[in-house]
Parts: structure tokens; C-alpha cells; sequence
């Protein structure tokens, strides 16, 4: 079963501690965390370090940027970024979804470079105690002019920035449960709209062409076969599903990553399979001798003619890595 992937950015000396407890809390929601110092990026000699971690960024929900009072290792040919700050622009970039918290120490100093950045001789001249870099207030002026929608939270400890997660997820959770509904509401007004569609597709042409009414009726019936519902349910997606015969068939199965297996010996159904173990099963008897689709109304239609099995995961498909 997939999981979220959850990439946890900061510097880590000053705040590993944190980073642990992060990782636990994680782990206890069955979610995956990426951490660098756990050995959960995969690197190679092709590119720098820290080029794999941006490239892991993309296989990744959630990242979670934690801003302390290190500027830790800087960049390469960033700018004057760090490696974690860079990490959080990476992720702004590809549209993921970032929680950004703030050390409140270094949340309250900012207040005083804000007040004398415009003044670089001053600010040459003050040491500031909070961080050891004041490249670090330079980044928080990009944070704090970021869209509304990528807040910033400060924090003392790791249960601060727990706590905040734990209510975020929990509303996030509970909107998806919302919009779930909402969805089983459009799709059965949808279904309506073509059954509507179809009917009146039906009695114009009757109306018209009553000697070719028997013709009429099949082809009708077969521009909406339930076959491409049960079909476009199995495999999960939105777009129109269309085929007349089982070589169509399996080159939309193929498209969507779903392999045939010649393996299977049932003689009653023709089997797909997903890397994940999933199976879509169909019957042969909605196909002709000559592997053509047969028309079926609502009415005639069996359940059981598409089925979709899941793989059952063991325990060891819990574990993260």
C-alpha cells in the first residue's frame, strides 16, 4: 500500500534531536520519513551530494523545512543558499505541499535585522546572537513574501512542531473524506447525464428512422456498454474508457501499466496485473468467437464480468525501506 513520503530538511548538528523525534512521529502515523543521515537517499557518482537529495525531493509528498541558527553547508552555485534552503525552494518549485517552521529565537531577531537591513553599514556592524549567519535572515525575507498558502510556524521544541502537524494532517484528512463525498455526488450526476443523453438519443432516432430502429438501439447501447464504467473503475481514472474488441483492450490495459498473464489457466477469465500486485479480471463472454465486444444493456449486465483483486501486503511491506 502506498504511503506518504515525507522529506525532512534542515541542518542537522544543531538540530538532530529534533530530527529524531520528527522521524518517530512519523514513522508511529505509518508514514515514510526521508531523512539524509538515515541513509534513505540513494546517491551515485554522477552528480554531487546534494543533487540527489533535490532529485528525492520529486519522489516526495510532504517536506517539512526546519529553519534553525546554523546555515549549514552552503550550495552549490545556489547563489549564496544553503543546502537546505535550496531544498525548500525545490520543493516550492515542483508544487509540493511544505511545512515551514522557524526556531522562535531566530523568529524574534529577525524583527531586528528587518528593522536595520535597508542600512548596510549598520548591519556590517551588529552581531547577532541567534544565528551564526546572516545569511539566514536574507532567506527568511523570501519566506515571509511567500504565497498565504505556504505559512510559516515558529517553534521551540519538537513537540510544537508535532502538535502542528498532528492538527494539519488531521483537517487534511478530513477534507479529502469531504471531497471523496463530493465526488461520489458528481460522478453520479454524471452517470445520469449520459443515461439522460443516451435516451434521448434513442427515441430521436426511433422517431426519424423507424425501419433501421433494430440497428439504431445496438449501436446505442454499445456507445455506452457498462463494460467501460466497470473498466474505467478497475483501473481508477477519469478519462473516457473505449475499446471494441480485446486486442483494444489490452493495449488500454497495457497503457495504463497493467500486463497480461498468459499464465493463468482459468477458462473463463482473462487476467491483468499491475506492479503492484493489483488484478483486473475479465470474462471472455462479453467477447465473440472472433474477440469482438458483444453489445450489453444495464439490464444483462453481470458484476462479476470485470473484478479487481487486490494483492495482499505481508508485514514486511510495512517497513519503510
Amino acid at each position: 500500500m502506498a504511503k506518504p513520503r515525507i522529506f525532512i530538511s534542515s541542518t542537522y548538528y544543531d538540530l538532530r534531536n529534533i530530527r529524531s523525534d520528527l522521524e518517530r512521529y512519523i514513522k508511529e502515523r505509518n508514514y515514510d520519513p526521508i531523512l539524509n543521515e538515515k541513509g534513505h537517499i540513494p546517491y551515485s557518482n554522477l552528480s554531487r551530494l546534494e543533487d540527489y537529495c533535490y532529485k528525492e525531493i520529486d519522489n516526495c509528498d510532504i517536506l517539512i523545512s526546519i529553519i534553525g541558527g546554523r546555515f549549514g553547508s552552503a550550495a552549490h552555485e545556489s547563489g549564496g543558499y544553503s543546502i537546505s534552503q535550496k531544498e525548500l525552494k525545490v520543493a516550492l518549485e515542483k508544487g509540493k505541499q511544505v511545512y515551514i517552521f522557524i526556531e522562535k529565537a531566530v523568529f524574534h531577531e529577525y524583527k531586528t535585522y528587518e528593522h536595520n537591513k535597508d542600512n548596510e553599514e549598520v548591519i556590517k556592524l551588529m552581531k547577532f546572537s541567534a544565528v551564526n549567519d546572516i545569511g539566514i535572515y536574507k532567506f527568511l525575507d523570501e519566506v515571509f513574501a511567500l504565497p498565504i498558502n505556504n505559512q510559516y510556524t515558529g517553534f521551540e521544541t519538537s513537540n510544537d512542531i508535532i502538535q502542528y502537524l498532528q492538527e494539519q494532517w488531521s483537517s487534511l484528512f478530513q477534507s479529502l473524506l469531504s471531497d471523496v463525498a463530493k465526488q461520489k455526488d458528481f460522478k453520479l450526476i454524471e452517470e445520469l447525464k449520459e443515461t439522460a443523453k443516451t435516451l434521448k438519443q434513442l427515441v430521436t432516432y426511433l422517431a426519424n428512422e423507424k425501419e433501421k430502429g433494430s440497428e439504431a438501439i445496438t449501436e446505442i447501447l454499445f456507445s455506452n456498454h457498462p463494460v467501460f464504467i466497470a473498466v474505467k473503475k478497475a483501473i481508477n481514472t477519469n478519462i473516457r474508457i473505449y475499446f471494441t474488441n480485446w486486442d483494444e483492450l489490452n493495449t488500454l490495459l497495457d497503457a495504463f501499466r497493467y500486463e497480461y498473464s498468459i499464465t493463468n489457466n482459468d477458462e473463463y477469465f482473462d487476467f491483468w496485473i499491475n506492479k503492484d500486485g493489483k488484478t483486473i479480471r475479465i470474462s471472455k463472454d462479453i467477447f465473440t468467437e472472433e474477440l469482438k465486444l458483444k453489445p450489453f444493456d444495464v439490464s444483462n449486465w453481470d458484476k462479476d464480468f470485470v473484478q479487481v483483486i487486490h494483492k495482499n501486503h505481508d508485514l514486511d511491506d510495512d517497513l519503510p525501506f
